[in-house]
């Protein structure tokens, strides 16, 4: 009896446990009404709030942020060009939905097309694109899931490149999230989600894009919107101020507008709470290095990407950096090649390295080039 009223007693506790731990995990923000949502931290990718962000849900447009990566990606790798022309299928010509309205047989350019996903939220240009690069829609669907998994997304399924409702098509929060955070890697692509209007066909078809933060929220500069009556209102967006870039998720909005609203509540909290430390901005200089048997004597060594970290606002002086750099290298260097590391602190931990690197290529100065260099030391001396 004892035993049995001691195993009660256990299992009391590990629930109680259990359901404290959950409640304090999903706590939900007063103001924000989506069903889900996650806010990031840009660069390191850590989570600053979130709700549900790993439920599966319908994505709508969102679906279309994967869609431009593996478009942006194929320009990237030399596959298409800008002004490769994009012939419109009959298949793609009956997609309903936001489109362009692209007729059989149409032309347009393969960044034209881009832009239409991107700002006109074109269900029609994505199934034009997709053709255009893997030969048929499900190829590209194939290659959107293989991507999926190449990011470690492991709550993200798709049906179709552009989100209308389909059985089994599905992403979180927390995926749109990481998505996203892989699309700023591509400058490009942040372009084209950031345009606010665009004339199509000479202009005889306007482009507003359905990203209304543009307008009303500083910093705002990408990514996508959704909507289908079963994903109700949501947004992948993303905003940058002082420095501190933030993502954005939310999914199952109930409102008009809503999603709006709870992103702009999610980004309020988010530049409130936290701030950003740069020690060296993107391709800023951070020294320079010695060069032998080269053409010139020294090369400019730059940071490859923007040295800082997020912190809690009160506790800046928590971080710290190092910069290791090689005083010497010989010819010949590539530029982009690495010379060294910027390492960031915080209470004396290490956060992460940011690579230093060659500013230009270095040839070989050749056997000439350092009889030269060897009588002007000489003379020197």
């Amino acid at each position: 009896m004892r035993v049995r009223k001691k195993i009660v007693g256990l299992v009391l506790i590990l629930f109680i446990f259990s359901w404290v731990g959950t409640g304090a995990a999903q706590t939900k923000m007063e103001n924000v009404k989506a069903e889900s949502y996650v806010l990031m931290d840009a660069d390191s990718g850590k989570i600053l709030t979130g709700y549900n962000e790993n439920e599966r849900r319908p994505p709508a447009s969102m679906t279309k942020l994967m869609t431009l990566i593996l478009g942006v990606e194929a320009l990237e790798k030399g596959k298409v060009e800008l002004k490769d022309k994009v012939v419109t299928s009959e298949n793609a010509w009956k997609m309903g939905g936001s489109q362009i309205y692209l007729e059989p047989g149409e032309t347009m350019t393969y960044e034209e097309m881009l832009i239409a996903i991107a700002a006109g939220s074109a269900n029609d240009a994505c199934v034009a694109v997709g053709e255009h690069l893997e030969g048929t829609h499900q190829n590209f669907v194939d290659k959107m899931n293989d991507k999926a998994k190449d990011l470690g997304l492991k709550n993200t399924h798709f049906v179709n490149a552009y989100g209308l409702p389909a059985e089994g098509h599905y992403s979180s929060a927390y995926d749109m999230a990481l998505m996203a955070k892989y699309a700023l890697s591509h400058p490009r692509l942040l372009e084209y989600t950031s345009i606010k209007e665009y004339n199509l066909r000479q202009g005889k078809f306007k482009l507003y894009n359905t990203n209304k933060l543009l307008w009303w929220y500083q910093g705002a500069d990408g990514f996508k919107t959704g909507w289908t009556n079963e994903a109700k209102y949501c947004l992948t967006s993303t905003v940058k101020r002082d420095g501190l870039r933030l993502i954005s998720v939310v999914m199952g909005s109930p409102e008009v507008r809503g999603h709006f609203r709870d992103s702009m509540e999610l980004f309020n909290y988010g530049f409130a709470k936290y701030a950003y430390k740069s020690f060296f901005s993107s391709n800023s200089v951070c020294g320079m290095v010695q060069v032998g048997k080269g053409t010139i004597n020294e090369v400019e060594a730059i940071a490859a990407e923007d040295a800082g970290a997020i912190y809690p606002k009160g506790e800046k002086d928590n971080l710290s950096s190092k910069k290791e750099l090689r005083s010497y290298i010989n010819a010949p260097i590539k530029k982009g090649q690495k010379l060294g590391e910027i390492q960031i602190f915080k209470e004396g931990n290490l956060q992460k390295k940011i690579d230093i690197v060659s500013a230009k290529d270095v040839p070989k100065g050749g056997f000439m080039k350092e009889i030269m260099k060897m009588f002007a030391e000489t003379l020197l001396l």
